[in-house]
């Protein structure tokens, strides 16, 4: 329902209960939405802009909203929240525990053990969230893999898993060819998926 939420930072609060921003947009309203602690450290000072990536959770007791100050984050989080078992506040401790580039290695790499860092996430949960997670990444295929200019020759599976990473997540063609033509200077030759994926989100972060 909501993609962002543009205003000015109202109200910053941490407590038992997780963490939260107010953003308050034209009209006097303001819109409470929760966050990650990851996020709520890069948080500028309450009446400064702000601008946060959102999705509306709506429950049988109640409707609320999460925000995120990267797209990306967003985006993983709601692939988190379709895998059966995780719910809300299970993804934002997931994206609190690992940035999405790193989460999404272990997903490539099948890295299951990792996940179990995170708090109340034990080897069979982190097993399916892996199996799950990677069965919607990877699933989009192109026949031909998007081409772009390189100051370096990469590793060219690993290229293509970060590109179907990418799609997966709605980036369009065009903008992760530009991206990653910017960030292949920035990137090692012999650089993983994950490597390429996190220099790649910086810049589409932009």
């Amino acid at each position: 329902m909501y993609d962002y939420i543009k205003g000015i930072l109202s109200n910053k609060t941490k407590n038992g209960k997780g963490f939260s921003a107010t953003v308050e947009t034209g009209g006097g309203v303001g819109y409470l939405t929760e966050i990650t602690a990851r996020d709520y450290s890069e948080l500028g000072a309450v009446d400064e802009k702000i601008k946060l990536y959102t999705v509306l959770i709506h429950r049988e007791d109640k409707m609320s909203l999460c925000g995120f100050i990267r797209r990306e984050d967003r985006d993983i989080f709601n692939i988190l929240t379709s895998v059966s078992g995780v719910g809300s506040k299970m993804a934002l401790t997931l994206l609190d525990e690992f940035p999405s580039s790193e989460l999404i290695g272990f997903v490539i790499d099948g890295n299951y053990k990792e996940l179990t860092r995170a708090k109340g996430v034990g080897p069979k949960l982190a097993q399916k969230i892996i199996l799950e997670l990677k069965d919607k990444l990877m699933s989009y295929k192109e026949t031909e893999p998007i081409q772009i200019q390189t100051a370096k020759v990469q590793d060219s599976q690993a290229i293509e898993d970060a590109q179907t990473v990418l799609i997966s997540l709605g980036y369009e063609k065009a903008e992760i060819k530009s991206a990653m033509s910017k960030a292949s200077s920035l990137i090692s030759e012999n650089a993983s998926a994950e490597e390429i994926l996190k220099e790649t989100l910086k810049i589409l972060s932009l």
